[in-house]
C-alpha cells in the first residue's frame, strides 16, 4: 500500500506543499479556511505527520513532555488523562515519564529534551531550588509546574491547598466538632504542607487545639494504617480531615474494623473529590479539585508559551462537596467530652491533694 505524503494532502486540498507543511507545524499566516481544508484532507487520507522526520529537521513537533508521580494515584492519573485528551484535540502528542523520587526529575527532563519536546509539564512535589534548577536545565523550552510553593521562581499552576483545608476544617467546626485531627500527605509534599497550614489556621481562629496529626503517602493502605493510629489514642477524635480521598477510604475502613460509626462517632472529610468518593459507604464529604481543568489549562499554556523572564503562579479554586460522612456533633460526643474534662479536672485535684 502506497504511503500517503504531504504532496497527496496538498493535491486533495488544492494548496501547495509548503502550505500543508505550515499547517502541520502550526505556523502563522495560514487562514482559518485554508487550515480547515488541509485538516479535512489529512483526515480523509488518514495522513499522520512523521514526527521523527520533523525532529531530525529540527522543527517543532507539537510534542509535550509530562513528568509525573505514581499514576496509580488518582490525582496524577486524572491530570495525565486530561493532558493527553486536550493535547490530541490540539493536534499534539504527549510523552510521559513517571518518576518515583524528585531526584529523578533532572534525568527525566534530559530524556524528554533529547526527544525535542516543545514544552514540559512537571507534576512532582519540588522544593523551590529543585524547580528552579529544572527550569534552567530546560531553557528555552517552556516548563510548567503543578506542585511548588508561591515563592518558587518558576511558572506554576496549582490548587489552593491551604484554602481547601480551611474549607474542610471550617465545615467540621460549623458542625460543632472540637477535637479535629489531620491525616496529611507526606511532609515532602508542598501541597501537603499547605493543607496543614490551612487546617491549623482554622483551628487557631476557632480557639481549638489539634486532636492529632499523622502523615501518610496518599495511598488507601497508608490511610488505613495511620487511621488506626489516630483512633487508638486515649481520646477519640470527633472528626478527621484527610488530605486525599484514597487515604480517607483507608480511614473509614479502620473505623469500621474498630466498630466506630462514621459519621455517628467520627466525621470524615476527604480531599480531591475522586470519581469514586460519592460511592464510599457512607458517601464522602470532600474538597473538590478540578484536575481535568488543570490538565487542560496546562496544555493550552504550553502550546502557546513564549520565552520570558517573568514568572507567575495561578491558583485554581477548590470547593467543598458535602455528603454523608460528616454530620453534626452528637449529644453523645458532647457527653464524652464533658466526662473527659471532668476526669482531667479530678486528676489534677488528686495530684494537688497528693502534693499537700
Amino acid at each position: 500500500m502506497k504511503a500517503i505524503t504531504l504532496y497527496d494532502v496538498a493535491l486533495l486540498a488544492g494548496v501547495s506543499y509548503q502550505t500543508v507543511s505550515r499547517v502541520i507545524n502550526d505556523a502563522e499566516h495560514v487562514s482559518a479556511r485554508t487550515r480547515e481544508k488541509v485538516q479535512q484532507a489529512m483526515a480523509e487520507l488518514n495522513y499522520v505527520p512523521n514526527r521523527g522526520a520533523q525532529q531530525l529537521a529540527g522543527k517543532r513537533t507539537r510534542t509535550l513532555g509530562l513528568i509525573t508521580t505514581d499514576l496509580a494515584l488518582h490525582a496524577p492519573s486524572q491530570i495525565a488523562s486530561a493532558v493527553k485528551t486536550r493535547a490530541v484535540e490540539k493536534g499534539a502528542s504527549v510523552l510521559i515519564s513517571m518518576v518515583e523520587h524528585p531526584q529523578r526529575c533532572q534525568a527525566a527532563v534530559q530524556e524528554l529534551l533529547a526527544q525535542r519536546v516543545d514544552g514540559l509539564l512537571v507534576n512532582v512535589p519540588l522544593e523551590d531550588t529543585e524547580a528552579e534548577q529544572l527550569r534552567a536545565l530546560a531553557s528555552p523550552v517552556p516548563v510548567l509546574f503543578l506542585d511548588v510553593s508561591p515563592s518558587a521562581q518558576v511558572n506554576s499552576l496549582v490548587f489552593d491547598a491551604a484554602q481547601g483545608a480551611q474549607l474542610g476544617a471550617e465545615h467540621l467546626i460549623s458542625l460543632g466538632h472540637q477535637r479535629i485531627a489531620l491525616l496529611n500527605g507526606p511532609e515532602s509534599s508542598v501541597s501537603a504542607r499547605a493543607r496543614r497550614v490551612g487546617w491549623l489556621a482554622s483551628l487557631t481562629q476557632a480557639g481549638l487545639e489539634p486532636a492529632g496529626v499523622a502523615f501518610g503517602d496518599w495511598s488507601a493502605a497508608s490511610g488505613y494504617e495511620k487511621g488506626h493510629q489516630l483512633i487508638s489514642g486515649p481520646a477519640l477524635p470527633e472528626a478527621i480531615l484527610v488530605a486525599n480521598d484514597q487515604m480517607a477510604l483507608g480511614v473509614m475502613r479502620a473505623c469500621a474494623e474498630k466498630g466506630i460509626a462514621v459519621p455517628g462517632q467520627i466525621s470524615v472529610v476527604g480531599f480531591d473529590d475522586t470519581t469514586d468518593s460519592a460511592w464510599f459507604s457512607p458517601p464522602l464529604t470532600t474538597v473538590r479539585q478540578a484536575f481535568r481543568e488543570a490538565g487542560e489549562r496546562s496544555v493550552e499554556w504550553l502550546l502557546t508559551a513564549y520565552s520570558g523572564n517573568e514568572c507567575w503562579q495561578t491558583q485554581l479554586p477548590v470547593t467543598l462537596i458535602t455528603r454523608h460522612s460528616s454530620a453534626r456533633r452528637t449529644s453523645q460526643q458532647a457527653d464524652r467530652e464533658d466526662l473527659a474534662r471532668q476526669l482531667k479536672t479530678l486528676a489534677l485535684l488528686a495530684e494537688q491533694l497528693a502534693r499537700e
